[in-house]
């Protein structure tokens, strides 16, 4: 998937979650998506590449890092907890010698991976301010 779609498919799926606001406090540049004030996903353009970061268990984050191409850490974000994804055309970080042995970002990982982002952020807040079960919201697993 080239970077424009994967950032396409990841807002249009956002914007159905419950309480999301997309707000441009750093500039038009920069797309923040929040639940009840808090965000959990940020779209932008990284050296010409549209790029997004997006919340992440950190033991989750260090294999996807190893698995793709397309998943590097979180640029300007805490590494541990925040990874950077563009698409195939993006390669931030890529090396061509070793993209061959990786996997390629596909539709079902990116929409898990906003999924997860969302409901790692919904997890944080008060059980009166969440406007969903994060342990179960969109088909997951108590």
């Amino acid at each position: 998937m080239d970077s424009v779609t994967v950032l396409r498919l990841a807002h249009d799926q956002a914007v159905q979650y419950p309480s999301v606001v997309i707000e441009h406090p750093f500039g038009p540049e920069y797309a923040v998506f929040k639940v009840r004030g808090r965000m959990f996903m940020m779209q932008y353009e990284l050296r010409g590449v549209p790029s997004m970061n997006l919340k992440i268990d950190p033991l989750d984050g260090e294999v996807l890092r190893d698995a793709y191409a397309e998943i590097t850490p979180g640029y300007h974000m805490n590494k541990r907890h925040w990874i950077t994804v563009c698409g195939a055309d993006g390669g931030a970080g890529t090396d061509p010698g070793t993209t061959s042995a990786r996997a390629a970002l596909d539709e079902d990982l990116l929409h898990d991976l906003v999924l997860e982002s969302y409901c790692l952020v919904v997890a944080k807040m008060p059980r009166r301010d969440r406007p969903v079960d994060p342990a179960t919201f969109g088909g997951r697993e108590a």
